[in-house]
């Protein structure tokens, strides 16, 4: 199977579903995507494919999203992907993609959805151990 996954490596979570995929014997595509963005289109199309709306992949935690009046609800599924580009930090994460869909994965544990079934519980960074389904 392959799985692409547009990682911050500076996220605990999006370094635990990076960890689960390889768990599962997957060695993913990894895209830095602080580096790395997607383009308009490939974002919009891993939003819509995860069954999101632009607003749901959005970081509101990071201080761009005030500081750009992006709380404001009028504003459009365009603005706000424009604001994604262009501040990649704000892009929502872990986005990751496989056969059998696309998830946004918050928690890790949500690309388990997407993956064969673990053969082996996984520890996750912070001693949570998730058991094989």
């Amino acid at each position: 199977m392959n799985a692409t996954i547009y990682h911050n490596p500076r996220c605990g979570t999006s370094r635990n579903t990076l960890a689960l995929i390889r768990h599962s014997g997957i060695e993913p595509e990894v895209i830095e995507y602080l580096i790395h963005p997607p383009t308009r289109e490939r974002l919009a199309q891993l939003i819509a494919d995860a069954g999101l709306h632009v607003r749901d992949a959005i970081r509101q935690k990071e201080a761009p999203y005030l500081a750009l009046g992006l709380d404001d609800a009028a504003l459009s599924d365009d603005a706000l992907l424009d604001a994604m580009l262009a501040q990649p930090i704000l892009i929502q994460r872990p986005l990751v993609q496989t056969e059998r869909g696309t998830r946004l994965c918050r928690p890790s544990e949500v690309v388990l959805q997407i993956l064969p079934p673990l053969a082996t519980p996984f520890t996750k960074e912070d001693g949570e151990v998730v058991a094989p389904q």
